[in-house]
């Protein structure tokens, strides 16, 4: 949980969301004048009934009475029309300013490596770009700008009362530290409050995001009540955080209503004896005083309301900007693009760990001439798709160097470097859209006639018109009105269809049926044509054919050559794996 500083107002949190507004000065300005004259206005009515009450209710002059009558009337529409000018633009900059940071947000997460995403949880990351960026609305709309308007207000409430009568001015500013001193507790208090109140929402997203993501595995190892009890003990702190500011609020809001009307009844009091015994105080002026006591007091617990919407509002874009503020990019400080690249791979003695002194990769070496199809194997935890992660530049490597062609991969904009590289994984991702816009991730260059003629040249074509709608079949979230091998084939015409010069297949075949593999297989002569094609596989069949196959244990390379060579080394690496394969699947087939 994020420090809480228990200020009033962070200025430089402040100042950074100033940033935001700078487009939008003009009205920043204007709200603010809006605010000044919104004050004055309110302060001109009550002074207009005491001069209406002393000078000609009581002589009864009833022109006089009419006339003032007006320009309370004048006055109240004035305040009217500030107060909505006031209100609608004050809300509509905080509309404005969260527009634009939602956006750098969506921004500054989707170019984070893969490492920041190892650690943060997507509910979290959810409830920032949606929840907490809408609380930051709430500083302009309801927090800052109603507060400054109020003390300008009250400041204003001040000066009128000590013009008009010092002595009734004591009587209400006797009660008045004891409104500030509880305003000030509640502030602090409700700081601290709402800074859990976020931490217990964000838990509760990222419990419910997960949960529902993997409800398969919920129902199927039996764990709904389980899950069902965690979730309450989640939901339980979030209740407890909520009722703590509850218990703040029936605590401070009693205190400052007596406050007003103990205050109320010692002007009424004193007052009405002063008017009675030598009329040093006039009506009007205990008409005055109790009006604006109300408006010294009633703006004092509103601001303490106001404050909480404005520290909720401060808490949210703490963490936005903890966020935006992150280095958890990839330093894309390449300059070479559009290039022709022959597709050469080449790993120079590369080191990497995902996590400080737990190298994965030790010192890994090969070379992978332009069409040329090189099969990775391995164990599981061996290494392989950590090689496929240096490649595309998910992750940044230690010592070492990674080419492709004659050129370092770090010299290649990342956009050029993976527009080279085409990638399908084994854990398939598809958008809830149709089957077209998956394939195209909504890129107008690549028509759907383009599209079309690549799933008849790879042989899928026939599989998608078999579906409602074809082409234009929506998947739904995840791809789940698919099967594991529709959703990879989708996944296969994706990488194909935008003509990488690398082809990596990272165990792409693991997950389908025997119907989708041959469509694979049949397609994967055509697809490699002319292009270096990676593969990883656990299953040796799919790359026996393979024109050179790395065998890996260990985060090292242990051998090195094709299926037939690789067989013949006695005790080898691959010669055990092909092995134990071979056993599996006649014991299989027996059974």
């Amino acid at each position: 949980m994020a420090k809480v500083s228990g200020k009033i107002f962070d200025r430089e949190l402040y100042k950074k969301l100033l940033r935001f507004v700078q487009p939008y000065r003009a009205i920043y300005f204007f709200v603010i004048l809006a605010a000044i004259l919104l004050s004055g206005f309110s302060t001109l009515t009550p002074y207009l009934l005491k001069v209406v009450v002393d000078d000609y209710i009581r002589p009864k002059d009833y022109e006089g009475i009419v006339l003032f009558t007006g320009l309370m009337l004048g006055a109240l529409m004035l305040e009217v029309l500030f107060q909505f000018l006031f209100v609608y633009y004050a809300n509509w900059l905080g509309q404005k300013v969260i527009k634009q940071l939602r956006v750098d947000l969506y921004q500054k997460i989707i170019h984070f490596k893969m490492a920041y995403f190892d650690k943060a949880a997507v509910g979290r990351l959810v409830t920032r770009a949606v929840n907490d960026i809408e609380t930051i609305a709430s500083i302009f709309s309801q927090g800052l700008f109603m507060i400054i308007a109020d003390l300008l207000k009250m400041g204003l409430v001040v000066v009128v009362m000590l013009v008009i009568n010092w002595q009734l001015s004591l009587i209400v500013f006797s009660i008045l530290p004891l409104i500030v001193y509880a305003t000030r507790l509640f502030q602090k208090s409700m700081k601290k409050a709402f800074e859990e109140v976020r931490l217990q929402v964000a838990n509760l997203n990222s419990f419910v995001q997960e949960r529902i993501s993997g409800i398969k595995i919920v129902q199927l190892f039996h764990r709904e009540q389980a899950e069902q009890k965690t979730f309450m003990a989640i939901n339980e702190k979030h209740k407890a955080a909520w009722l703590k500011t509850v218990w703040y609020n029936s605590i401070f809001f009693p205190v400052a209503e007596i406050s007003s009307s103990v205050t109320i009844g010692l002007l009424v009091w004193y007052g009405g004896l002063r008017v009675v015994s030598d009329g040093s105080i006039t009506l009007g002026e205990i008409f005055l005083f109790i009006q604006m006591s109300q408006m010294l007091f009633r703006p004092l617990r509103q601001i303490a309301d106001k404050f909480n919407t404005l520290q909720m509002g401060m808490v949210a874009a703490e963490r936005i900007f903890g966020i935006l503020e992150t280095e958890a990019q990839i330093e894309d400080q390449g300059t070479l693009t559009k290039l022709s690249l022959k597709g050469t791979i080449n790993f120079e003695n590369v080191h990497f760990s995902y996590l400080p002194d737990q190298e994965v990769l030790h010192g890994i070496s090969f070379a992978i001439e332009p069409g040329e199809t090189v099969a990775i194997v391995g164990a599981t935890g061996a290494g392989k798709s950590t090689i496929i992660n240096l490649l595309s530049r998910f992750y940044e490597w230690d010592k070492g160097a990674i080419k492709i062609d004659e050129y370092d991969i770090r010299a290649l904009k990342l956009h050029e470097l993976r527009k080279h590289v085409g990638v399908v994984l084994q854990d398939v991702f598809l958008f809830s859209d149709t089957i077209h816009n998956n394939i195209t991730l909504n890129n107008p260059d690549i028509t759907e006639a383009t599209v079309v003629a690549a799933a008849k040249t790879i042989g899928v074509h026939e599989f998608i018109t078999t579906l409602p709608g074809g082409y234009h079949y929506n998947v739904k979230e995840r791809g789940v009105m698919l099967s594991a091998g529709q959703r990879q084939l989708i996944a296969f015409l994706r990488a194909y269809i935008s003509n990488p010069s690398i082809l990596v297949l990272d165990e792409a075949t693991s997950s389908i049926d025997s119907y989708s593999e041959e469509l694979i297989q049949k397609a994967m002569a055509k697809i490699t044509k002319n292009k270096t094609s990676l593969i990883i596989a656990h299953r040796l069949a799919t790359i026996k054919n393979a024109d050179r196959i790395i065998v890996m244990d260990k985060g090292k390379i242990v051998e090195m050559g094709d299926h037939k060579t690789l067989l013949k080394i006695e005790n080898g690496f691959y010669a055990k794996l092909h092995q134990v394969q071979f056993l599996n699947q006649e014991s299989t087939a027996i059974a």
